[in-house]
């Protein structure tokens, strides 16, 4: 069952629509070439992988202060990105400062997971609420076709290799922080041509690693997936209704960016709060 707290002060994982969240970019890079993925900085797009700019735990910190205020609402400190929340120690050293000083907030992180296996213990240590992880495929044929490849313990790895050991990574994370007590979300972008007959798989190994909840996100066509069709209402519904045999299923994702600032659907505060900007090149990277 998950957590009550949870579910009471968390807008995604239960009951807290009127709750707001904070998203704090401290995440440029990521470990993980998705064929899908396309990060920016920039203050017109409304998708995951967009901020307006990249902050150092410290200046997380002095954000959320000025948010509390414009946004009392706000129960979640959250991390998504725009890179992987483990490819480096920023997300981890935020949240240690959010710990300290404000101890009452949620924290809520979102990974790709291929760092998760090996530190789980630090986010169980941590004292993070909820995690999220992104897992689009647990068949590794499928999961070639969603990414490129990986970089894993210094090394690139590319096909069905860097698949196996991704998915492995994740599964077993999830499985890590979830006997932990850390309630877990799973995100799969849904994509048509390659994973949309695969949901149920994924819906049902991921319930089976202890995942409580379940996010399908339809495909934002763009980078070497942008000849891919968007997928309609009729094909989300259906995916869902799909997931829904194994897994709760999570059903009001605003797709937000990686400095949304707010009650999701509602006001967003994220210029307000986020005026630092960093030049593209010099911020995204792998590794």
């Amino acid at each position: 069952m998950m957590e009550k707290r949870v579910k009471e002060l968390h807008p995604c994982f239960g009951h807290g629509k009127n709750k707001g969240r904070i998203h704090l970019p401290v995440c440029p890079g990521c470990n993980i070439e998705c064929n899908f993925c396309d990060r920016k900085i920039n203050t017109s797009e409304n998708r995951p992988g967009v901020t307006s700019a990249i902050l150092t735990p410290t200046e997380a910190l002095d954000a959320l202060k000025r948010a509390l205020e414009i946004c009392p609402d706000i129960t979640v400190a959250g991390i998504a990105g725009p890179g992987d929340t483990l490819a480096s120690n920023n997300a981890i050293k935020t949240f240690h400062l959010i710990k300290e000083k404000y101890p009452g907030l949620l924290k809520c992180m979102s990974t790709n997971g291929l760092l998760l296996k090996e530190r789980a213990d630090e986010l169980i240590e941590l004292g993070i609420d909820t995690l999220t992880v992104t897992v689009n495929a647990v068949d590794p044929k499928i999961q070639a076709k969603v990414i490129s490849g990986i970089f894993y313990n210094g090394k690139r790895y590319e096909g069905e290799e860097a698949a196996r050991i991704l998915i492995e990574n994740q599964l077993e994370g999830i499985r890590k922080v979830s006997a932990a007590g850390i309630t877990v979300k799973v995100n799969t972008v849904l994509i048509m041509e390659i994973n949309r007959n695969h949901i149920k798989d994924i819906a049902k190994a991921v319930r089976e690693a202890g995942a409580k909840l379940y996010n399908i996100i339809p495909l934002i066509p763009q980078h070497k997936l942008k000849d891919c069709v968007e997928p309609e209402c009729i094909d989300i519904d259906g995916a869902r209704r799909e997931a829904e045999e194994y897994i709760e299923v999570f059903r009001h994702c605003q797709r937000c960016r990686a400095d949304a600032v707010g009650i999701p659907g509602q006001k967003d505060y994220g210029d307000q709060i986020y005026l630092k900007r960093i030049n593209h090149k010099d911020t995204f990277s792998h590794g």
